[in-house]
């Protein structure tokens, strides 16, 4: 296939899309859900006018930078002021609702998947964790939200991906050996540490020099007119790919670089910020078309009673009674309860996720890769067609009783 039918078909895609992205923006159709539907439509399975000679690591890494770039735009958007009011819920999710979340993931996979190894069933329940800051943006950018509830589910969505990393190559690394895991626990510890130590100071120490000099610069005139949508997109990647090559969490760098960038830039952050998220948002377009002209290939083969069954318990069971339960007592209504829990979508960092263990070849790897991917499909498509509804649902609800969450 000739790589300028790929242009073509593609481009038209983007062209067609962008007359009408804003009306759709409003539509349960919208986002990473078209993408993905027409990239399938377009691919070798369907009409055959699309097949990608990309390899995994080559996904991987569009996966990956389509990411960063999402994190560290969403935590530059993020409001401190409000954020401070309710940094005790982002915080409970993450140090008690993630590790529920594995925990009951890992449990109903052992229940469902009995063929699998202990590490094969724990690195399906933790792939399956993290939330999606780019697939949850129709909701955590929506004003009809209320902005505790937004900012939140943003803070959550942006750390947890970062947090699981240590964990997934913990079990790939055990799954892939005969040691023991009791053997390990000090390791996973120590890796976990240094993995988001590295991406915390390497995000924080980059966002304080990238974002001094970018203040210094624009308000001497020296950066304008086209020049604005480039230098935020190249910070998110600065953050993302040191923190990488050191070793660390390039996920929680991007978001932490974000989160001091936009904290410490008023003047000239929304200049910045508005240029930048259209690069941002053509970044997810790719990474989400390409995934849909190749998802087919890993979901055609079949698709069994067990990984449906797992796909629609981990959207809802092993993520809304684990919210239910780390923000007991937080006094917050049921409506917000079910909202927060219902949107935990999963996306870009599973994608990464499965990438990484089809390149380990483990003996699970089939079971594994159609679990999450099938996961991932259906989350697109129930959390990118509730998205708009349910949130103008619960926003009226919220403005009806005063905000109050």
């Amino acid at each position: 296939m000739s790589e300028y039918q790929i242009i073509t078909v593609f481009a038209a895609f983007a062209f067609a899309y962008s007359l009408i992205a804003s009306k759709l923006e409003k539509t349960p159709v919208n986002g990473a859900l078209a993408y993905v539907l027409i990239g399938m439509l377009c691919g070798p399975h369907l009409l055959g006018l699309v097949d990608l000679p990309i390899d995994e690591e080559g996904f991987s890494l569009l996966a990956e930078i389509a990411l960063a770039i999402c994190l560290f735009t969403d935590s530059s958007n993020a409001n401190l002021t409000v954020l401070k009011s309710v940094e005790a819920i982002p915080v409970r999710l993450l140090t008690i609702g993630l590790p529920l979340t594995i925990a009951l993931g890992l449990a109903i996979a052992w229940l469902i998947f009995g063929e699998l190894s202990f590490c094969e069933i724990a690195l399906i329940a933790t792939m399956l964790a993290p939330t999606d800051a780019a697939l949850g943006k129709a909701v955590v950018t929506n004003p009809v939200v209320p902005a505790k509830v937004r900012e939140s589910l943003n803070v959550e969505s942006g750390l947890n991906d970062g947090i699981c990393v240590p964990v997934i190559l913990f079990f790939i690394a055990l799954a892939a050996s005969t040691g023991e895991a009791s053997a390990s626990t000090p390791g996973i510890v120590s890796l976990t540490l240094r993995v988001i130590g590295i991406g915390v100071v390497t995000g924080l120490a980059l966002a304080l020099l990238g974002g001094f000099a970018l203040r210094t610069s624009a308000a001497r005139g020296w950066v304008a007119g086209t020049w604005l949508q480039f230098p935020i997109i190249a910070l998110a990647l600065l953050c993302f790919g040191l923190a990488q090559w050191l070793g660390g969490s390039g996920f929680i760098a991007s978001f932490v670089g974000g989160l001091t960038f936009g904290a410490l830039t008023k003047q000239h952050k929304q200049e910045f910020l508005e240029a930048a998220e259209g690069t941002a948002d053509a970044v997810a377009m790719v990474t989400w078309f390409t995934f849909g002209t190749i998802i087919l290939k890993i979901l055609l083969p079949g698709l069994s009673w067990q990984v449906l069954v797992y796909a629609l318990l981990s959207l809802t069971v092993a993520r809304m009674l684990p919210v239910f339960l780390c923000l007991l007592g937080k006094g917050l209504k049921p409506d917000t309860l079910l909202f927060m829990g219902w949107f935990g979508p999963r996306g870009l960092a599973s994608i990464v996720f499965v990438v990484m263990v089809i390149a380990e070849k483990l003996p699970g790897n089939e079971t594994i890769v159609e679990g999450v991917s099938w996961t991932i499909v259906i989350s697109v498509v129930l959390h990118g067609l509730s998205a708009n509804p349910l949130a103008s649902i619960y926003g009226a609800r919220a403005d009806a009783r005063g905000g109050e969450i």
